[in-house]
């Protein structure tokens, strides 16, 4: 039961960042594309060339396919004291990176 446990807590924990980032660059294009608008209604700045459009939201099933087996059996190192937590954390970056 407690692997099933870890396995749901990387999974969650992989959505929530996926998500968290998600809606930090949607929030800062549209605060940019905001303040533009604000200035140009101002008369600050004359258009010069139309905002990009915000880079699309990638889901955590469209994203790269991340080893869960590996990142279950380094959580298991880490718990069992073979690995430290900086030498946990160096590992787990290079998996979920693809």
């Amino acid at each position: 039961m407690p692997r099933m446990l870890r396995r749901a807590a990387v999974l969650g924990a992989t959505a929530h960042v996926a998500a968290k980032r998600g809606a930090a660059q949607g929030a800062e294009a549209a605060q940019a594309q905001a303040q533009a608008e604000q200035e140009r209604a101002a008369g600050l700045e004359a258009p010069s060339a139309p905002l990009d459009p915000p880079s699309p939201v990638v889901a955590p099933d469209a994203a790269a396919p991340v080893d869960y087996a590996q990142l279950t059996k380094l959580k298991e190192l880490l718990d069992a004291g073979i690995l430290t937590q900086e030498e946990f954390d160096a590992e787990k970056a290079k998996v979920l990176a693809g």
